[in-house]
């Protein structure tokens, strides 16, 4: 059976600022205002998730994750410019728990009780690559040590208790092959470090019985294949590793698995899509960007519903099944959208989109058979 997951990303509502303060007080100060209001949102975010019919949803991720994970290693400090190293980037014990999934765990009675049955979860982590554009001097070894640090977030973060636990665990590289990098040229010593970094990652992951994924934007760099801890692949709804014929030899060939992305996220796209669907007449390049900018002005001052732009259900269960038809149902064993939906226009257009992609999962399964 095919499930629903999510990337992590939502819209945040409301006192960002208190919420931020509340994450970065969360293990302090347990009865401090700001505390409560952050356990009060992000649990809200979960069950939210939960009641659109994801399977197994991401902890609802209001925090930008380059800040959040340099945030909780010793060694590690902002800079104008960027990070540096002090030191050795490590993980102390007062600072190994990411406070979201913290304040999931302490309310799993609670979560398992609305949904009915044990939940699942979903963890992404920023990983080592991406992680390393975002520091000021960069060598063939940073892929090494931001790999270690982490690894013990990773390894002090997974739980599975009987109301609930972690049972997918994403490292997210973005800016992986999208870069012309001089440290991961083929036959580099940095290549092998990266590759080497996940490895330990996911084998931490994999060791606690949990399956791993590998978040990405592009796969033209095939490195990831060379990862053997790494149990699923998840790249854009266009990434040719979709429609590419050599990718189930790849998945056979490996063992590796497919998660389908099944919808477009970038919201300057879906308008886009609309504009040229429901215009009689072509249109120029800077007339559709005129045209997009007033609909974010329309979306803004509340005149127009942006769920109007998102892609329907049909459209998704099409995708997932041709996906499922082109690799096999065994080799396709999540689907969800292609990226995170920060960048929606609000909260309730998130979740319409997740309400739709679950739809489409569930129909698009009971037409597939293993």
């Amino acid at each position: 059976m095919i499930k629903s997951c999510d990337v992590g990303s939502l819209p945040f509502q409301n006192d960002i600022e208190k919420f931020l303060e509340g994450a970065a007080r969360f293990d302090l100060y347990p009865d401090d205002d700001s505390v409560k209001y952050f356990e009060e949102k992000l649990i809200k975010g979960f069950l939210d998730k939960v009641e659109a019919g994801v399977d197994i949803p991401n902890y609802p991720q209001f925090r930008d994750m380059n800040e959040m994970f340099p945030a909780m290693m010793e060694g590690v400090e902002r800079m104008k410019g960027g990070y540096i190293e002090t030191k050795i980037p490590s993980v102390t014990e007062n600072r190994s728990h990411i406070p979201e999934l913290t304040a999931i765990k302490k309310n799993s009675q609670m979560i398992r009780e609305k949904k009915g049955k044990p939940f699942q979860i979903k963890v992404c982590v920023t990983g080592p690559y991406t992680l390393s554009s975002l520091f000021i001097h960069r060598d063939n070894e940073i892929f090494s040590r931001l790999g270690n640090a982490i690894s013990q977030i990773v390894e002090n973060n997974i739980f599975s208790e009987k109301h609930g636990g972690v049972s997918l665990v994403a490292v997210d590289e973005p800016i992986f092959g999208m870069l012309d990098d001089p440290l991961i040229d083929y036959g580099s010593e940095g290549r092998e470090n990266l590759r080497k970094a996940w490895e330990a990652i996911f084998h931490k992951v994999k060791s606690k019985n949990v399956q791993t994924l590998l978040h990405l934007h592009n796969t033209a760099d095939e490195l990831f294949w060379e990862v053997k801890s790494l149990n699923v692949i998840d790249s854009h709804v266009d990434d040719p590793l979709y429609q590419m014929k050599k990718t189930k030899e790849q998945l056979e060939t490996a063992d590796k698995f497919l998660k389908a992305s099944i919808c477009t996220v970038e919201f300057d796209t879906l308008i886009k899509k609309r504009i040229m669907e429901t215009s009689r007449q072509k249109m120029t390049e800077p007339t559709i960007n005129e045209k997009i900018a007033e609909a974010w002005t329309s979306i803004n001052s509340q005149k127009t519903d942006p769920k109007i732009f998102l892609e329907d259900v049909d459209l998704m269960k099409k995708r997932l099944v041709k996906v499922v038809g082109r690799f096999g149902v065994e080799r396709v064993p999540y689907a969800g959208p292609e990226c995170g939906l920060k960048g929606f226009p609000t909260y309730e257009s998130a979740l319409e989109c997740l309400r739709r992609v679950s739809s489409a999962v569930e129909n698009a399964t009971k037409n597939v058979k293993a």
